[in-house]
């Protein structure tokens, strides 16, 4: 079973067990929905399996409530912790929409072949996402996600064809 981070916890948030969420998820409805499964991550300790009695937006992050603990002290260990999803929970997506997963690795080709470098990366800084990536002896190119610039995506091959606009490069 593969994981993939969906939030890390940054602190508790009242006596009743909450914690609070930096979501790092475009589906945090879906991920921190009531009686969703949730997996706690904590360095050199094998996952815990959770689930989600009820979670609500506070002041940008997540205030998450898991059915199997009920006050601060037991979630105060879980500070720092990371929030994971199991591959099989992972919902079909649509046509041209991709997990970040799928994207970070595959090589990025301009569209007359070259080859520019492999997707480390991904921001997510307003309208649209920012693709960096990783050249051999270059500073990071950044690729915005837009049709104008990404004209193919091949999971199958690995590869992402671009065209590069005046000034990206």
């Amino acid at each position: 079973m593969e994981l993939y981070t969906v939030g890390k916890i940054v602190n508790t948030h009242g006596i009743r067990g909450e914690v609070k969420v930096v979501a790092t998820t475009d589906f945090v409805d879906q991920r921190f929905a009531d009686g969703a499964t949730l997996y706690l991550v904590k360095k050199d300790q094998a996952p815990v399996e959770l689930t989600v009695e009820h979670a609500r937006m506070h002041k940008g992050l997540v205030l998450v409530k898991f059915k199997q603990f009920n006050n601060i002290n037991e979630v105060q260990p879980f500070r720092d912790a990371e929030l994971k999803v199991a591959d099989q929970d992972q919902a079909e997506l649509e046509e041209g929409q991709y997990y970040y997963h799928q994207i970070i690795g595959l090589t990025a080709e301009t569209v007359d072949g070259r080859v520019l470098g492999k997707i480390k990366e991904i921001l997510a800084p307003g309208a649209n996402d920012v693709w960096v990536v990783d050249r051999e002896q270059k500073t990071d190119l950044l690729l915005p996600v837009i049709d104008d610039v990404v004209k193919e995506v091949d999971l199958a091959g690995g590869k992402v064809i671009v065209e590069l606009l005046e000034g990206l490069e």
